[in-house]
């Protein structure tokens, strides 16, 4: 019944507005949770410091500088499609699979046609921000999601 009230009296609610991390105030607020969530999940991957760098376009050198604390620059544009995509296969993963293969998985060789004999980590590390979501997309399909 509140739900009639608030559309009656012009408050319905109107379509999101999706997150485009165009606008650098929202990823400077953004990017410190997006650097702990990468490094959550580069341990948890088991991820080289060099693979992590370059699944986020940084260099080695900047994401140790970022995980030190010593530095703190706002991920690009670019970068935060990098992250939230790697988050996002994180968390499918999870829910795809119960068990230590959610982390096991992205190492794993893989003759699938996005993966072409290649880890998922090799092949988004090669493909970048396209190949990244077209592995979002996979792990979401193969769990129902679309």
């Amino acid at each position: 019944m509140a739900t009639s009230i608030a559309y009656a009296s012009g408050f319905a609610p109107g379509p999101a507005k999706p997150q485009t991390f165009g606008s650098e105030s929202d990823r400077a607020r953004l990017t410190p949770a997006a650097t702990v969530g990468v490094r959550q999940i580069a341990e948890a991957w088991k991820l080289t410091r060099d693979q992590t760098a370059q699944l986020l376009a940084l260099s080695p050198s900047a994401w140790d500088r970022m995980l030190a604390g010593t530095s703190r620059p706002v991920f690009s544009q670019d970068q935060m499609v990098r992250a939230s995509a790697l988050i996002g296969i994180f968390k499918g993963l999870n829910l795809l699979f119960a068990d230590s293969m959610a982390d096991r998985w992205p190492s794993l060789r893989n003759s699938g046609p996005l993966f072409n004999g290649q880890t998922p980590v090799e092949a988004m590390i090669d493909g970048g921000i396209p190949l990244m979501i077209e592995v979002r997309r996979y792990i979401d399909a193969l769990r129902g999601g679309l």
